[in-house]
This record gives structure tokens, C-alpha cells and sequence, in this order.
């Protein structure tokens, strides 16, 4: 069993661009590559979890999806990080699908294969949706950004989001020694 770090995409790994599938490059927030790398290094699942509401709207299709998080891919290994597996919902927004975040299929789904250890696991969103899933998939949340939230952390970043989940783990892990 291993904690796993489950990540929003837009807003979090890239910028919240509209139709970022028609960008030629996959551009990634500043910091994400080495945030990514620590996560790797300290032994955690990276998941990546995302809504592509797009691809029911007709604005994509699935193809779209999968080059833009191959070309996410490569942009991570060119900086030494690695994902471990990706989960998209095509589902248009209201079309109530069961994996559409806030609905918590996604990770519920990504925890069954793998072997996630849920006590230590969190989901990093920069929206409440992202937030709800977690809790409903019984894991701690970190909101990247500003608003009302019911997230047990907030951070600016995702750099700052595994400085937080990393400093959790350490010290739980020192606590576990004491007793």
C-alpha cells in the first residue's frame, strides 16, 4: 500500500486554457515538473484526474484528450517526473454520469487498481468539485486558489501543495515513531 497524490489537471499541472487541445505545446505551470519529481521521489502514486467536458460539448473528441496528456507526459519526463495513470471524464457538464468530479469514480477507480493507501492519500483541485470527490472517495484535499472551501489545506500552487502533503506524511510518520 502506498499514499497516492491525486491531481486536477487545468488549473493545476497547466493553465486553465479553453480548448487547450488546439495548442501545439503543453504548457505547464511553473514548478509542476520538480513538484511532481518530489512526489515520485518520496514514493507516492501520482493519478491525474480530470473533467474534459469538452469532448461531450463536440469542442474535442477523446484522441484530443489522450494527445494532450501524451504531449503532458512528455513535458513531465523531459523534467524527470512521471504520472502513474490518468482518468478523464468525457461527460458533458450536467450530464449525470457517474464519473464526473465531484462523483468520486475516478479515484475510487484508480484505487482499485493500484494499491492506494487511503489514510495518507490526498487530491490536489483547484475547484470545490475537485475537493467533494476526494472526501466522497474518503481522502484529504488541497485547494489551489482563492474561495470559500471545505478542504483540510489551501495552497497557491502545486509546488506549495506537495510541500504541505510532504510535511503531513513526515509528520505522521513521526508520530507513528513516538508512540
Amino acid at each position: 500500500m502506498r499514499p497516492a497524490v491525486f491531481l486536477d489537471r487545468d488549473g493545476v499541472i497547466n493553465p486553465y486554457v479553453a480548448h487547450i487541445h488546439r495548442l501545439g505545446a503543453f504548457p505547464l505551470l511553473p514548478g509542476v515538473g520538480a513538484a511532481v519529481r518530489r512526489l515520485n521521489e518520496a514514493g507516492l502514486w501520482v493519478f491525474v484526474v480530470t473533467n474534459q467536458g469538452g469532448v461531450g460539448l463536440g469542442y474535442m473528441d477523446e484522441k484530443d484528450v489522450s494527445r494532450m496528456h501524451q504531449r503532458m507526459r512528455q513535458r513531465l519526463s523531459a523534467e524527470k517526473a512521471q504520472i502513474d495513470a490518468i482518468r478523464f471524464c468525457p461527460h458533458a457538464p450536467r450530464s449525470g454520469c457517474s464519473c464526473r468530479k465531484p462523483a468520486p469514480a475516478m479515484l475510487l477507480d484508480l484505487m482499485q487498481a493500484y494499491p492506494v493507501d487511503r489514510e495518507l492519500s490526498f487530491i490536489v483541485g483547484d475547484r470545490e468539485s475537485d475537493v467533494e470527490a476526494g472526501h466522497r472517495a474518503g481522502i484529504r484535499a488541497v485547494r489551489i486558489g482563492d474561495g470559500p472551501t471545505r478542504a483540510e489545506f489551501r495552497a497557491p500552487d502545486l509546488p506549495a501543495a506537495v510541500n504541505l502533503i510532504l510535511t503531513y506524511h513526515r509528520v505522521k510518520r513521526e508520530m507513528k515513531i513516538k508512540r
